[in-house]
């Protein structure tokens, strides 16, 4: 049965008209939302990868920074399937992205959710204790977050380019018969003239609690504020 939805007191007719437009229209973005999400997961075996070395400090982000060295195959665990997100820090005196900030202060609220399924981690082509150092000030207590200080797995996956300019992605890997495989990277062009590529809108609370409001997203970014 289709829901009309509330309908507050002295409402205007029209505007009960235009939100069951609206509607349908959101029926049609799930629809198509599933049909891509369907086909991406359709895509045949990606290219072997290395199973690349990280470092990794202790669970606890208060404790020491004392180092250990993970590999890509460790992330697995129990799963078929790792996610890692390539973090704009390279550990300078640089102010980490402040769009990733905000991005990996949602995944940190929805990382023990996500470790039923999958293995997932942040990886930052920095040092170990400045990343560390940064995820304290943020209050990050879920996410693991692994460094890349060569940068060596950062270049291949293309989170830093050949003119050293970092990027913003989330990497999909599966291991199956022994193999490691690249299987999907999140990363595209603008699809509208003057629009921010949006590849990672989808994994994105802020931005997707914004649409639904009548300011939208205008040209406003998150500033890193303070967490509780």
């Amino acid at each position: 049965m289709e829901m009309s939805g509330p309908r507050w007191p002295q409402a205007d007719e029209g505007y009960a008209v235009a939100r069951d437009q609206l509607r349908e229209a959101e029926h049609e973005l799930t629809r198509a939302i599933e049909a891509v999400a369907e086909q991406r997961r359709a895509l045949p075996p990606g290219s072997v990868v290395d199973d690349y070395e990280f470092l990794e400090g202790p669970s606890d982000i208060d404790a020491s920074d004392r180092s250990t060295v993970v590999r890509l195959s460790d992330l697995f665990g129990e799963h078929s399937t790792v996610m890692l997100y390539n973090f704009m820090f390279d550990g300078s005196t640089q102010q980490p992205c402040r769009m990733c900030t905000s991005l990996i202060d949602g995944f940190d609220g929805a990382a023990a959710d996500l470790a039923e399924r999958v293995g997932f981690a942040i990886v930052a082509p920095s040092p170990l204790a400045p990343l560390r150092a940064y995820g304290r000030s943020r209050g990050w207590r879920n996410v693991r977050l692994l460094a890349d200080p060569d940068g060596s797995y950062s270049r291949d996956s293309g989170g830093i380019s050949s003119s050293g300019e970092l990027s913003s992605l989330m990497t999909v890997f599966t291991r199956r018969e022994g193999s490691i495989r690249h299987f999907y990277t999140a990363q595209k062009p603008p699809s509208s003239a003057g629009q921010d590529d949006r590849h990672l809108d989808l994994l994105w609370t802020l931005w997707g609690s914004l649409d639904l409001t009548p300011e939208g997203r205008e040209e406003w970014r998150p500033g890193r504020p303070q967490r509780r």
